[in-house]
């Protein structure tokens, strides 16, 4: 059976799903975003849990399928509440952005512990932000901290940056300039821009002009929309040369 041979139009039954090893799975994945859609959709059906909390974050995106954020949202509830990570964290999310429920953010603060107490990065990543910002539990950043550390022992690049933040301001920790430009170096080198800025920015300080526009360069690569937006304004603005020469290499690329 390949990819490409299934018939969108036939249901796909119990038995198919049974005779589907991993390695035709994963064809099936990569060879068209709606043919596999409709795979991870059946599995989902029959009660597969991770299947389940794939075709939530496939609603909730849009891809290969109509976009439903109320529909994803009951996928991840269905998969949560069967103790998959992955799930817990996105049904977490869910209730933060209000994203097809209403925001409740006690209710998210909730679910981010639970599926930060199963092991999951992003579980821990995610809880220690509500606790930083004291959003659906209390301000808590010594616990923060706590949960961004055991995330960054997992090798969490968010996480590893924003213990860089904790060090360069003196949160809950002795300031430490140079602690905090080693783990913004970490962050950066695992791929988080906002660690390649504050990297960047450390270079600058430092007098390594040069080496700095290395890492804005490579912010575009990951970067959310508004974070670009926010760091252009940033560097134009800025009275260092080398920063607005990096704004216009930006705007040259966009």
């Amino acid at each position: 059976m390949s990819a490409s041979s299934l018939d969108t139009a036939v249901p796909i039954t119990p038995e198919q799903l049974e005779q589907l090893t991993e390695a035709k799975f994963a064809a099936i994945l990569a060879d068209d975003p709606r043919q596999a859609s409709r795979w991870i959709r059946a599995a989902a059906e029959h009660g597969i849990v991770q299947a389940q909390a794939m075709w939530g974050q496939i609603l909730l995106e849009g891809r290969g399928t109509e976009k439903n954020p109320e529909e994803a949202y009951q996928w991840f509830k269905h998969a949560a509440y069967q103790d998959h990570p992955h799930a817990m964290n996105m049904l977490a999310r869910c209730y933060e952005h209000g994203w097809g429920t209403p925001h409740n953010p006690v209710v998210a603060a909730f679910w981010y512990k639970k599926a930060a107490n199963t092991g999951l990065d992003w579980g821990m990543y995610n809880y220690a932000n509500l606790l930083i910002k004291g959003y659906g539990v209390k301000a808590d950043r010594a616990e923060a901290l706590k949960w961004y550390r055991q995330a960054a022992s997992l090798g969490h690049a968010k996480s590893i940056n924003i213990i860089g933040r904790f060090h360069e301001e003196g949160w809950e920790v002795q300031q430490d300039i140079g602690l905090a430009t080693a783990y913004y170096k970490q962050a950066a080198i695992g791929g988080d821009f906002r660690g390649q800025f504050n990297y960047a920015r450390m270079l600058i300080n430092a007098g390594e002009a040069a080496e700095a526009v290395k890492w804005l360069m490579k912010i575009p690569e990951t970067a959310t929309e508004v974070f670009m937006q926010d760091l252009l304004g940033y560097l134009e603005t800025s009275t260092h040369p080398v920063l607005r020469q990096a704004a216009a290499k930006l705007k040259d690329r966009a």
